[in-house]
């Protein structure tokens, strides 16, 4: 286990070979990458146990590409998972992510962590409810240690940063409620944690054990990324109420992991118009401090369907200009059909 975070090894003034590397790789100055760590404005996303080459997302880097791959229950195939694990390295993506909702999901993940080259991502609360719908059939049913042994399993397994719905509140739904959207929760995580949290009459257990999950990632160096729930599923809903209560939260959460030592990254919106991408860019970056931010996509279209890798590209080019850290792709497949 690890002594001694990124962090707090940073706050001590020790220059690690990791942070050298990241420094030599970016082409900045070894001193200010250590300061900004312990600051919590980067962050250095491996696992202690992942044996790859350390990824720096932050203020002052290269903006970082992340892949989304996975299998559903409609359709399962590791070969296929791999593959597209083969393209995005090839094509040079710097992370990649494990959504996977069905099938033999340990399998994959154990198998992408063996190939994988690059720091891997994974969303825990997928394998939580997959779990809790096999064995007790619902998953409203997941208990909270099935939520916090899925966490704890993958970062022993060596996963490198875990996406954690962790500002969902009771209160940000009643903001829901009382405001109305065209698509209220459009996050998968955040959708199985609402029908949770309403089914059970209780709060988020994200939100609830938070100090449960700080403790848990310094022992592997986890990296956190706080996942945004309510982020808008079309234009018209896009920075209203209900995403920034979501956001005033995850500032909050962000101050009390990196007070701890914990690193943090912040996930963003989402379906965002052109001229609001720009805005909600500065708006996390002063909310959470200058926390790495990390947006997926944003699309600037609702009317893009088939076409989302051109949506994403016109979005992740103005938020990565305005200071975003870490774009989100997910048009695997069609990247693989354009490199067959």
């Amino acid at each position: 286990m690890n002594k001694h975070t990124r962090i707090e090894l940073a706050r001590q003034g020790i220059i690690t070979d990791e942070v050298s590397q990241v420094a030599a790789d970016e082409g900045i100055d070894p001193e200010q990458l250590s300061k900004d760590i312990a600051e919590g404005l980067t962050v250095i996303s491996r696992n202690i146990i992942h044996d790859i080459k350390p990824l720096g997302i932050g203020r002052g880097l290269r903006t970082k590409i992340n892949a989304n791959i996975g299998t559903s229950k409609d359709r399962i195939s590791l070969d296929e998972e791999m593959e597209k694990l083969d393209v995005l390295i090839k094509y040079g993506a710097d992370a990649v992510m494990d959504l996977s909702t069905g099938g033999p999901i340990k399998d994959i993940r154990r198998l992408l962590l063996r190939k994988s080259t690059v720091s891997v991502g994974t969303v825990p609360i997928y394998e939580a409810v997959a779990k809790a719908a096999e064995d007790r059939g619902s998953i409203a049913k997941m208990s909270v240690e099935d939520l916090f042994n899925a966490i704890e399993g993958q970062a022993e397994e060596g996963v490198d940063f875990v996406t954690v719905h962790c500002g969902l509140t009771r209160k940000t739904i009643e903001t829901l409620r009382e405001d109305g959207r065209i698509l209220d929760i459009v996050s998968r995580g955040g959708a199985f944690l609402v029908e949770w949290m309403i089914y059970n009459d209780r709060e988020n257990p994200l939100y609830e054990n938070y100090d449960r999950l700080i403790e848990m990632s310094k022992k592997y160096d986890l990296t956190l990324s706080l996942g945004d729930s309510a982020r808008p599923g079309c234009l018209a809903d896009a920075t209203d109420r209900t995403q920034i209560d979501e956001l005033l939260t995850l500032g909050g959460l962000r101050d009390r992991a990196v007070k701890e030592g914990v690193q943090v990254i912040i996930e963003g919106p989402g379906h965002v118009p052109l001229n609001q991408v720009e805005l909600n860019i500065k708006m996390q970056k002063e909310i959470c401090k200058g926390a790495p931010f990390y947006v997926l996509g944003p699309l600037v279209t609702d009317i893009g369907m088939g076409y989302d890798h051109i949506s994403a590209a016109i979005g992740g080019a103005i938020a990565g200009a305005a200071g975003a850290d870490f774009l989100c792709y997910v048009a695997l497949r069609a990247l693989i059909s354009c490199a067959m």
